[in-house]
């Protein structure tokens, strides 16, 4: 097959005028409503509970009418028939070629189903990530991991192979295994999470394998968790594999949404001609100005077998005034996902989010890569602990404690403990690490 440069820069859809784009969006949004209310019985009956009929979105404002979708509803629409899908699902079960689950970190599993045309969809999403990279035809992609029901590396494998790179895939090998196998096959580019990026690169320095010099790695994705828009993270990253770093944010109810640019332009753009993403006020529900932060709300506009409206992602995002260089219309969210509304919690009136303390640990050139926010009660307060690791060849200086307080509270708000610990000591995650414990 002739792979054209333009293969997946789609200049019609992604440059498209604002006004152009938001028509396409609404007819789209339109006939999802449609397709739901007449095959989906989770809901048909949330649309007539809210006196709501397809033909009542005639504008995108209207769109403000139908109630969002909260993930504790779609756990319960499941346990009723069919099994196991409930009922979300919008097809007949003989439609469905593809499980898949969410992670199931904050609750039960949800379980998803997927028709051909769906998984053709999502691995066309991908596409356009990876794409928007500068993956291309002649990259060997290597995946670290087994996938398992997992689906977000089921759809980077075949987006790699739909725009024509080859995939290594590296599940069943330890990690020394995994970076002799890039250093044997000369790999290209990279899928995994941030936190494994780290974990590959710190077991290579064990290996005694130079990472940039003996490794052909030139980009890598990053996805499953945020880290790689986090400024002193995603340098990390870049310094120890002497390549790009991109960040890549979706999810199994909602797809494969937004995308860092080959322009790195500090942000993740909205895929807007397949998902209507909102980005919502928390007090008042609707939507932000440019400038404005809020939760993420999002409707992929194309999925049919177990479709979604509304679906809140539980993500906070800042909505970018400028736009990018790369010369895409599709709107930008500065500083990427910048972590999830059900965790932020207030500490002694301040609003804290455990994700604020990455950007401060990571800036250190003292630590190691890995940490820990503890949350829990002493007497009738909140406290805050935070554990850092040391770097293997790195000895406890006098102020350095102290200088990491000052620092988490200047970038806080709020006054936090902290405690040091030996390299090794604390948990080494995979794919999608779990850094914050909240005792209370």
């Amino acid at each position: 097959m002739n792979f054209s440069t333009a293969r997946y820069w789609n200049p019609v859809l992604e440059t498209l005028p604002r006004d152009q784009l938001e028509q396409l969006q609404l007819m789209k949004f339109k006939r999802a409503v449609n397709h739901v209310y007449t095959n989906s019985p989770f809901y048909r009956k949330k649309l007539d509970s809210a006196k709501i009929k397809p033909a009542d979105i005639k504008t995108l404002p209207d769109i403000q009418k139908i109630p969002r979708t909260d993930k504790n509803e779609l756990r319960e629409a499941q346990q009723t028939d069919p099994y196991p899908y409930g009922a979300l699902l919008a097809v007949s079960t003989e439609e469905v070629t593809a499980y898949h689950q969410t992670s199931g970190t904050t609750g039960q599993t949800v379980r998803q189903a997927d028709s051909w045309r769906d998984w053709e969809w999502w691995s066309e999403c991908w596409a356009t990530v990876l794409w928007a990279q500068g993956f291309r035809p002649q990259d060997r992609v290597f995946i670290p991991f087994s996938y398992g029901v997992f689906i977000a590396f089921w759809a980077g494998h075949y987006a790699c192979e739909k725009i024509g790179c080859e995939v290594i895939p590296g599940g069943g090998l330890s990690t020394e295994d995994r970076i002799l196998k890039m250093k044997e096959l000369q790999a290209t580019a990279l899928m995994c999470t941030p936190t494994y990026a780290l974990h590959m690169a710190e077991v290579a320095g064990r290996m005694g394998i130079n990472l940039p010099n003996e490794l052909h790695i030139a980009k890598m994705l990053c996805s499953g968790e945020p880290g790689a828009l986090i400024p002193a993270t995603k340098r990390r990253i870049e310094e120890r594999w002497g390549a790009k770093v991109y960040d890549h944010a979706g999810a199994t109810e909602g797809g494969a949404w937004g995308f860092e640019c080959a322009e790195q332009p500090g942000g993740l753009h909205v895929n807007e001609a397949m998902f209507l993403v909102e980005v919502l006020d928390t007090e008042t529900g609707q939507p932000v100005e440019p400038g404005g932060k809020g939760e993420l709300v999002i409707t992929p506009l194309d999925r049919k077998a177990q479709p979604y409206l509304r679906f809140n992602l539980k993500d906070t995002a800042l909505l970018s005034e400028e736009p990018c260089k790369c010369g895409r219309s599709f709107r930008l969210l500065k500083g990427g996902v910048l972590g999830r509304s059900d965790r932020l919690t207030k500490i002694r009136g301040v609003l804290f989010s455990p994700t604020s303390v990455e950007e401060v640990v990571r800036a250190f050139p003292e630590f190691g890569d890995e940490y820990q926010v503890i949350l829990q009660k002493k007497g009738e307060l909140d406290e805050v602990t935070v554990k850092v690791e040391m770097k293997p060849d790195e000895r406890d200086h006098p102020d350095l404690e102290e200088r990491l307080k000052q620092a988490l509270r200047l970038h806080t708000g709020v006054r936090i403990h902290v405690e040091l610990e030996a390299h090794g000591t604390l948990p080494r995650f995979e794919v999608k690490a779990n850094r914050f414990k909240d005792l209370r």
